[in-house]
């Protein structure tokens, strides 16, 4: 952390108001560290504190702190479920299994390129908009993990379960992206 980060506080108080929490959680600004101690600047206005205002100078230690407005430098092992994809409501409502996935370019920043499909599907039902949702992998995966392996395959790629076989086959890794369900 430098000066100019924010990091939120816990200050407890004792108050008459019967309504009153028995804390306030409170954004500071940090304007100088030494060591472990900081110096910093209230960035709130509180609710329930009356002898506090924002802009307020604070002197705090680093047991103190409980959350940090700086991006934490290692990622949490599920956001890579977090990207969306498009799925058919045979899978996500009705239950059906995974037949068929593939990957193509993203069409926004937050979509993974993947789509799963049961594989059966007609042209109908993939016509109609309510048949297809847009959710997390996470979502996905929590109808049928069998594809979390396949996951990391590049753009392009595209399976098939075997039912013979008991797995997914890979049947292209450069397939012609079919139009977004």
């Amino acid at each position: 952390m430098k000066p100019g980060d924010e990091v939120k506080l816990i200050f407890r108080f004792d108050s008459g108001n019967p309504e009153a929490p028995s804390a306030e959680r409170m954004w500071v600004e940090i304007t100088k560290i030494a060591g472990r101690d900081f110096e910093g600047e209230l960035d709130n206005e509180p609710v329930y504190i009356t002898d506090l205002e924002c802009g307020d100078p604070l002197t705090f230690s680093e047991k103190h702190i409980i959350q940090v407005s700086i991006d934490d430098p290692v990622p949490a092992e599920t956001d890579k479920y977090l990207p969306r994809c498009f799925v058919t409501q045979r899978i996500m409502r009705d239950g059906q299994k995974i037949g068929y996935l593939y990957r193509e370019e993203p069409d926004r920043e937050e979509d993974s390129g993947w789509r799963f499909l049961c594989g059966d599907e007609s042209q109908d039902y993939m016509d109609d908009a309510d048949n297809i949702c847009l959710v997390s992998l996470g979502a996905v995966l929590s109808k049928d993990d069998r594809i979390l392996s396949l996951l990391d395959a590049p753009v392009g790629s595209e399976f098939e379960y075997s039912k013979a076989d008991r797995k997914f086959v890979l049947l292209t890794s450069n397939f012609s992206a079919r139009p977004p369900p």
